[in-house]
């Protein structure tokens, strides 16, 4: 689901040198397939972005939402961020260092301001509320744009992205570990948990919330529905709690590869039950274009893309999780090149051309009934999120929509979405899109380089195992 327009109308209702050109991160080499690309563009593109991600940044530390960069002018950070705003802007920061943008004593003095920020923000059960005045850290309560009101909420997948973005700064800076392991002591993930009750699997799923309004006796008022789905972005909390073993590991399993066959859903899927670890696993898939995949929840790119920027899924479970995600690539291309004929694919949650936000995807692709729909609004985020899958075509896409419509400028990267059909470029460039890019080029430029904190611990001990036993049936 969109979370920027969940969490908005729900709201209203209810050590340095650790990283410096001289001294490189640990970093895992691409696989000697992988086709080359233009790296002194794919760097010039990073750089450009990276850039954004400074103007985001507010005197206070934080990335804020998002800038205007229609003008001529420096652009003013909007007032509010988000919890995964900051984690984007720290996981930015460690990037522009690992790639010799910014030197190792600037990325130090960056992420120790961005620390301090953190560490002054109110929070509730470990966890961040979802919206903070970016330039004083105060927890909003009306929206800046409207004055509606806002009532704090925690939610459960931007949490995991700042806990990816502290962990990835702690890993790059050991400087910072205490302050990060201390502002995480407390950050259970069992807070977001219902566990799995056989005797009524829909009141008791085994699956993380949405989240929580925690102005209620207890552990607060919870959001009516779990993240079901596992292809999608919340993925990356049941790794985290996975990981640190908050969660027990047959969470997993009781996340859905499609939804079980009868259920209302974007198609009838096949496959067939297995049972894995005690658990009785419904391996689902959809077909598109004669394609067997897991679905997403809405049929974008960032849903089945964002989280393998920092969790290697496709090396540890190559014939599942990487099969799934060469496939959903390839379904994105031929949706947009032959399907639509557009001329251009990528599509993914993003700003609307003309002012806004809502999501795009493949509808055909996503479990929701009326799901995500391309549009014509094509989304560079998710051009760059499928580098690893698609290099030579994702670049190829981002050349066209730079010539073709103006969607680029040295000072800010690339806007934030482009309707194709109508040639409208957005106005805006977003934290969270920027974020993926600079992930997403990081991963192609020094493969590695963000994942680092993901290889270790309990995601090696926990988390690996879990993906290398995964048997989807594609």
């Amino acid at each position: 689901m969109n979370r920027r327009s969940f969490l908005t109308a729900a709201t209203a209702t209810a050590t340095a040198a650790a990283v410096t050109c001289a001294t490189p991160f640990t970093a895992h080499a691409a696989p000697a397939s992988r086709p080359t690309t233009d790296r002194r563009l794919l760097h010039e593109w990073f750089t450009a972005t990276h850039h954004s991600m400074e103007a985001m940044t507010t005197e206070l530390g934080l990335a804020a939402d998002k800038i205007d960069v229609s003008g001529s002018g420096t652009p003013a950070p909007s007032a509010q961020t988000s919890p995964t705003n900051i984690g984007c802007g720290l996981w930015s920061t460690v990037a522009a260092a690992g790639l010799g943008v910014i030197s190792g004593t600037t990325m130090h003095r960056r992420l120790d301001h961005a620390l301090s920020a953190v560490e002054r923000l109110e929070r509730a059960h470990g966890f961040w509320f979802n919206w903070y005045d970016a330039h004083d850290g105060s927890l909003l309560t009306t929206w800046p744009e409207t004055g509606d009101p806002i009532r704090p909420f925690l939610s459960t997948v931007d949490n995991a992205w700042l806990v990816t973005g502290l962990r990835i700064a702690a890993h790059a800076d050991p400087t910072l570990r205490s302050r990060v392991g201390a502002l995480l002591a407390d950050a259970d993930w069992s807070y977001y948990y219902t566990p799995y009750d056989p005797a009524d699997p829909v009141a008791g799923p085994g699956q993380l919330r949405g989240g929580y309004w925690p102005d209620k006796p207890g552990k607060g008022e919870p959001t009516g529905h779990h993240y079901g789905a596992l292809n999608t972005e919340p993925r990356m909390a049941s790794y985290l709690g996975i990981a640190d073993g908050s969660l027990p590991t047959e969470h997993y399993w009781h996340l859905f590869r499609t939804l079980l066959p009868g259920a209302g859903q974007e198609q009838e899927p096949e496959g067939g039950y297995v049972e894995i670890d005690g658990v009785r696993v419904w391996e689902g898939h959809y077909t598109y274009r004669g394609r067997d995949l897991v679905p997403t929840w809405g049929g974008s790119m960032f849903e089945a893309l964002m989280v393998p920027l920092f969790v290697p899924e496709a090396e540890w479970s190559p014939n599942s999780w990487g099969t799934t995600h060469e496939r959903f690539v390839r379904s994105q291309i031929e949706h947009g090149l032959d399907e639509q004929g557009y001329g251009y694919w990528g599509f993914s949650p993003a700003s609307i051309p003309e002012g806004g936000y809502r999501e795009y995807g493949v509808d055909a692709i996503g479990m929701q009934e009326d799901g995500y729909h391309s549009l014509g609004v094509v989304t560079p985020h998710a051009n760059f999120l499928a580098l690893p899958q698609a290099p030579t075509e994702a670049v190829a896409n981002l050349r066209g929509l730079y010539h073709a419509f103006g969607a680029y400028d040295d000072r800010y990267g690339f806007r934030d979405s482009v309707d194709v059909t109508t040639g409208r470029v957005s106005d805006f460039v977003l934290a969270l899109d920027q974020g993926m890019i600079t992930a997403a080029l990081a991963q192609q430029l020094r493969p590695g380089l963000l994942q680092a904190p993901f290889r270790t611990g309990g995601f090696t001990g926990r988390v690996r195992p879990l993906l290398r036993k995964e048997r989807f049936s594609i």
